[in-house]
Formats: structure tokens, C-alpha cells, sequence
């Protein structure tokens, strides 16, 4: 399990790449659609804002709630399993759907 630091620093740099690409795929493809390549670019960014809010998770029970320290740190690492496991499908769906919508927008080679 990566820690919240590199976690955040993977999807900062994802956005970014992102964001990147539709700046240069504005330039080079989007005479006419310069609306919809900035409003992907604004998506990406609400979805860096949401993913690395949601990376800041806190395992809101204490030690003492359990019988003893193993407990406790058995419950702690599957709680952030299963958050880690909640923002990688969340994140992986929105950055496929921004992809798709970038996708549309390229002109085609017929």
C-alpha cells in the first residue's frame, strides 16, 4: 500500500498529463471545439480535487475499541485496503470517460 503522499502525488501528476495532452490536442485538432476541450480540462481538475480529497481518509476507531493491538491493526489495514481499492475503481472510471470524451473530439482518419 503506496502512502498518501505518493497516492497524491500519482493522481496530481495523472491530472496533469491529462490535462497536457487536451492543451496540445487543442492546439493541434480543435479549431472549433475549443469549449468542450477546456470543459475535459475542467472535469480533470474536479476530478483531481475529488481524488485526493477522498484520499484523506481517517480510520476513525481507536485501539482501545479492540480486544488488542493485532485487532487493530488487522481493522485498520483493511479499512484503508478497501478505501484504496474505492478510489483506484472511482479514479480509473472518470480518467476512462475522459479518454472517451477526448477520443470524440480527435478528428477521424476515414
Amino acid at each position: 500500500m503506496a502512502s498518501k503522499r505518493q497516492i497524491k502525488k500519482a493522481i496530481r501528476n495523472a491530472c496533469g498529463d491529462i490535462a497536457g495532452e487536451c492543451i496540445f490536442a487543442e492546439s493541434a485538432f480543435g479549431e472549433n471545439k475549443i469549449e468542450e476541450w477546456d470543459s475535459i480540462i475542467i472535469d480533470t481538475a474536479l476530478l483531481q480535487e475529488e481524488a485526493v480529497n477522498r484520499v484523506n481518509n481517517r480510520f476513525d476507531k481507536k485501539v482501545k475499541d479492540f480486544a488488542n493491538r493485532k485487532e487493530y491493526n488487522k481493522a485498520r489495514r483493511a479499512f484503508f485496503k478497501q478505501c484504496e481499492k474505492e478510489l483506484s475503481e472511482y479514479f480509473r472510471a472518470e480518467v476512462n470517460n475522459i479518454a472517451k470524451r477526448m477520443n470524440e473530439l480527435m478528428p477521424s482518419n476515414k
